[in-house]
């Protein structure tokens, strides 16, 4: 048990093992062998209860191998199907494929609701919890097992029929509602462009920000007056609101009017028309609240966060709370900084900034201060030489050795790149692919890592080596340039990568508890957040850093100014975050339909102690909040900052041992690695940091780094 279905796995979506053939699965596929697939598991799951229910009548003790490893099986067959289906329409969307996974949702949501609430596989589970006989399980097993109880409980397995049918419709609305809502933020996306034919419209941009927005215009078909093909330096240049687009025009433009128009679509996408967010807000969160209820929880936060680290609602909020207050008086200060520095320039608007021209003036700002031009970096940090600075770093810390292995697994694009881990002996420990650069038309926005293959065993008792998705949506090549990154993106690299080094070094053998599974939420931000701390790291920073055309390193000016300006207007950065997860707590936790007030409302309320710059009329943020609607982060959102006082903490281990002292980081990092990212979900969060750290983590390196000590102090 379960039986093997080795009939159906011809096509490569249900090949079920391995690592998939992605240019062989289409549209097709999914509508007609993902209702294969839900019927063969039906049966091996009735297959499972029969079983199970004869232990059960016996009376005889149960044990690990007779319902946990068949489970396991079943719920991989599912994941490794749905799991390429899921990551093809992020990564290669097409209106066929959109709808082919839309079709098939409902029976994917309804086979996992139909296993969790499964009354015979639940008594198994609680004999297998509480019987005294042997076998005896272990603290990983016993940590399997309570979540997977916690799980059959929020899946509504205790409840009565008519209960229980209206939960299974509900988790089928939400799970079509939150594909409509990420398909509606992709759509308004990628609807939304303006054609600029004057070079006065793109005045102040820098050369490569030129370069996108001419190939976005060749790739749309525009022309010049003259015929001609649309070049950087003559246009005309197409405007977008994909990140590689967006950011480089809102922070360097000079025409305020046009930074304007920019702004107001981005921060409307998806609030009217056909691809309206709004209702479906409302629904989400109407629907939410009634499933939390259904189960016995007040609301959805309360529900949510009985999986996580933190203790409650109140918790959250305290820690949302004493980082509010460190940042306002730092953030408002920051703002008088904008407004100073827009009135020495004689800018008309320097009375009142509005909200598409903080970006401008604090880069104007950035400059004059630390005489920092990042976009005048990305030459420094062409994608090639900043992988090797990664997986120098990891060389370093971990020792492990990173390889390219190019042409030795399928992809999905030709831009995707596949790479070998090796531990220090030369054994293959895992490997991922790398899918780097933004594809606004067919590649939802972000970036991302997700599980292609899970540390487990095989049937037949052979190793499966973990495989990630790493998946970023940085600034892509021109013609023969390079990716030349942004600071940003490197940090969102070494962000992801983080990701990945948890889910590829686990040690973990259970794959319910390997690598990224049942780490709870709020910690399973610490690797990444912690693989950023390293971009401003001398060693790390200065060994990447080089010029993509002479080779030439970093100046050590240039770095200089990079450290001092780590914390340059930390004050709002921190209280924007504070907002994004405040509202998203009080709309799971406090928001109601008959509260009065919409959702939008709410958020606006909780803009007033917030922000320093109340949102503007047309600012519907909501209806791109993909985190929180479409994402796995409702009622999770401060997982983030959660998390970053767990990595700020780890990353000062590292520099009390010393950051120049070879022997000393290698040890601290072997540590690490023995703990963080080996562990993985075998234990509690806190109990592996203890293990690491030999304390609980403390918030003074997250507000030393953040440089809101003398704010905290002041306060």
């Amino acid at each position: 048990m379960p039986v093997a279905v080795n009939e159906i796995k011809s096509p490569a979506l249900l090949q079920g093992e391995g690592i998939p053939n992605f240019t062989a699965i289409n549209a097709q596929q999914v509508q007609d062998h993902i209702p294969e697939l839900l019927s063969a598991l039906n049966k091996q799951f009735s297959q499972l209860e029969q079983d199970l229910d004869k232990v059960l009548a016996s009376g005889k003790s149960i044990n690990w191998e007779q319902v946990m490893s068949p489970l396991h099986q079943l719920q991989e067959q599912l994941r490794w199907s749905w799991g390429v289906v899921s990551h093809l329409n992020g990564v290669c969307n097409t209106s066929e494929l959109r709808q082919a996974h839309a079709a098939q949702e409902p029976e994917v949501v309804r086979i996992g609701n139909l296993m969790g609430q499964s009354q015979t596989l639940h008594r198994a589970l609680r004999r297998l919890k509480d019987q005294t006989s042997r076998p005896l399980l272990d603290s990983t097993q016993q940590r399997i097992l309570n979540a997977e109880l916690l799980s059959m409980d929020q899946r509504g397995v205790g409840l009565d029929d008519d209960a229980q049918q209206a939960f299974n419709t509900t988790s089928e609305q939400l799970a079509e509602l939150s594909t409509r809502f990420s398909n509606h933020v992709l759509d308004a996306t990628q609807g939304w462009s303006l054609l600029l034919n004057r070079s006065a419209q793109v005045d102040g941009l820098p050369q490569r920000a030129l370069e996108v927005l001419s190939s976005a215009a060749k790739q749309a078909g525009d022309h010049r007056e003259d015929g001609g093909e649309p070049t950087a330096e003559q246009g005309p240049w197409r405007l977008g609101l994909d990140m590689p687009r967006y950011i480089p025009f809102i922070t360097h433009a000079k025409d305020r009017g046009l930074r304007e128009t920019l702004y107001k679509a981005h921060v409307s996408r998806a609030s009217a028309g056909e691809l309206n967010n709004q209702p479906l807000i409302e629904e989400l969160l109407s629907l939410r609240l009634e499933q939390a209820q259904r189960l016995g929880y007040m609301n959805w936060a309360e529900l949510s966060l009985a999986s996580k680290m933190a203790e409650g609602v109140e918790a959250v909020e305290q820690l949302l709370e004493e980082l509010r207050a460190a940042a306002l008086p730092a953030a408002q200060t920051e703002l008088i900084e904008l407004e100073a520095c827009a009135k020495k320039h004689g800018a008309p608007e320097a009375s009142q900034l509005k909200p598409w021209d903080v970006n401008f003036w604090a880069e104007r700002l950035r400059q004059e201060r630390f005489d920092l031009d990042q976009e005048a970096l990305r030459p420094w940090f062409p994608l090639p030489k900043v992988l090797e600075g990664l997986f120098g770093l990891c060389e370093r810390l971990f020792g492990i050795r990173i390889q390219s292995a190019d042409g030795e697994a399928p992809i999905w694009h030709q831009d995707v790149r596949y790479f070998r881990v090796l531990d220090a002996n030369g054994s293959d420990l895992a490997a991922f692919y790398l899918d780097p650069y933004s594809r606004p038309a067919s590649k939802r926005g972000g970036a991302w890592m997700d599980e292609c293959l899970i540390r487990s065993k095989s049937l037949e008792g052979q190793s499966i080596l973990p495989v990630a998705y790493l998946i970023c949506n940085q600034t892509p090549p021109q013609a023969d340039t390079p990716s030349l990154m942004s600071f940003d993106e490197v940090e969102t690299l070494f962000h992801e990568f983080g990701h990945g080094l948890q889910h590829m070094l686990t040690t973990v053998e259970y794959p319910q508890a390997a690598g990224i599974n049942n780490v709870e939420w709020d910690a399973v931000e610490l690797p990444s957040q912690f693989m950023e701390n390293w971009c401003l790291d001398r060693t790390t920073l200065m060994g990447m850093a080089r010029h993509w055309r002479t080779g030439e390193p970093l100046p050590e000016e240039e770095f200089a100014k990079l450290r001092s300006s780590r914390t340059f207007n930390a004050g709002l950065a921190t209280l924007r975050q504070v907002h994004f997860a405040l509202t998203d707590l009080r709309l799971h936790s406090c928001w109601t339909p008959d509260l009065g007030v919409s959702p939008d409302q709410l958020r606006r309320q909780i803009a007033e102690t917030t922000t320093v710059m109340l949102p503007i009329a047309e600012d519907q943020f909501l209806c791109g909040f993909g985190h929180i609607f479409a994402g796995g982060y409702s009622a999770g959102y401060y997982s983030y900052k959660w998390a970053e006082v767990l990595s700020a903490d780890a990353f000062a281990a590292f520099e009390e041992a010393g950051l120049e002292l070879e022997d000393q980081i290698r040890l601290t990092g072997a540590r690490f690695r023995d703990t963080v990212l080996s562990l993985g979900g075998s234990h509690s969060p806190a109990d592996v940091y203890q293990q690491f750290r030999g304390r609980p983590a403390t918030t003074e390196a997250l507000i030393r780094h953040s440089g809101l000590a003398a704010s905290a102090a002041a306060k």
